[in-house]
């Protein structure tokens, strides 16, 4: 594992703190015939009551017979998180820098993992680096290894899942409060470049009374060249639009135009309930099987056109849409 990667991985979690906290390291990949899988290790304490801080397992399997997703609840007091590197246990669930191991039981359903998996690129920022130090915004996100390679097995109800060589990543994500509304987007891979790999958002945030525009923040990595479009000023000032089950947005560099679509059927998702340390409750639409197409046109008139049926697409809001029912 990148020394880069070590250091980002470390927990931000003060025991103590009543300000409030959430923090996740989640792993997530696709093979090669649809299905895949998300699990997500989770710190989750409450503003004001650090003492009802608890650690949480998160598991969504995609598969041919359906989505199936858990959680699971532990006292943080069985639980425990490093520092300086990745090294998470949340009950007897664990997860470092080169496997994940455990399983979670909810609402008549288990999964269960034992995974390792390995890769060397350096991270993606989503922000510019500068601001993961700054109290704006409150919530932090960046892939610590991009293009991960995974092995094991992913038991859904007693049935093993074979992981052999799936693409996907290890993430971490920290704050103080959820971002108040978003779209998130990744991508592992493209059908003509499976070396390729996208990370985009397009965010509101509320300040007091007040809402920011809507912020899009997009890092497009073609091997060696990583292609940043993530500047504030840029996050601004790009046109972008989301709504369940869909998304379109585009953004230009100083040479570059980068324009992006993602989308699902309403069967390709499934609804979480992310508790927020302020109070509340946000919904997220959760895929790790929606479609993106890629368009990024370059100086001198050349242009890359990438698709995939394997992209994590996540919309957080307030509510569910009409007629959906949060699983977990």
């Amino acid at each position: 594992m990148t020394n880069a990667a070590e250091s980002w991985n470390g927990a931000r979690f003060e025991p103590k703190s009543k300000a409030g906290h959430y923090e996740s390291w989640f792993v997530r990949a696709n093979g090669l015939h649809g299905d895949a899988f998300w699990i997500r290790y989770t710190i989750f304490s409450p503003r004001g009551a650090p003492q009802d801080a608890v650690g949480e397992l998160w598991a969504i399997a995609f598969t041919s017979k359906g989505i199936v997703a858990v959680k699971e609840e532990h006292p943080i007091a069985g639980c425990s998180f490093a520092r300086e590197r990745l090294d998470v246990r949340i009950g007897k669930a664990t997860l470092d820098g080169e496997s994940v191991r455990g399983g979670a039981t909810a609402n008549g359903h288990t999964i269960a993992w034992d995974l390792r998996y390995a890769g060397d690129d350096p991270p993606i920022f989503l922000l510019p680096q500068r601001l993961y130090a700054a109290r704006f915004p409150r919530a932090k996100t960046l892939v610590n290894r991009p293009l991960a390679a995974f092995n094991g097995y992913v038991a859904v109800d007693g049935g093993a899942l074979e992981v052999a060589d799936w693409t996907g990543s290890q993430n971490h994500n920290w704050g103080s409060r959820h971002t108040d509304r978003y779209a998130w987007g990744q991508v592992a891979g493209f059908d003509e470049d499976p070396r390729a790999f996208l990370e985009c958002s397009t965010a509101r945030l509320r300040i007091g009374p007040a809402w920011t525009p809507q912020l899009t923040t997009a890092v497009l990595r073609l091997g060696d060249e990583t292609l940043a479009f993530n500047g504030l000023m840029r996050a601004a000032r790009a046109p972008a639009a989301y709504r369940p089950y869909e998304w379109h947005f585009e953004t230009r560099g100083e040479v570059d135009r980068l324009t992006v679509s993602f989308g699902g059927r309403p069967g390709d998702f499934v609804a979480l309930r992310y508790p927020n340390p302020p109070g509340g409750t946000k919904i997220c639409l959760n895929s790790k099987v929606a479609r993106c197409d890629v368009r990024l046109a370059r100086r001198g008139g050349q242009e890359i056109v990438l698709h995939s049926s394997r992209a994590a697409f996540e919309i957080l809001d307030d509510e569910a849409p009409a007629g959906v029912t949060p699983t977990v």
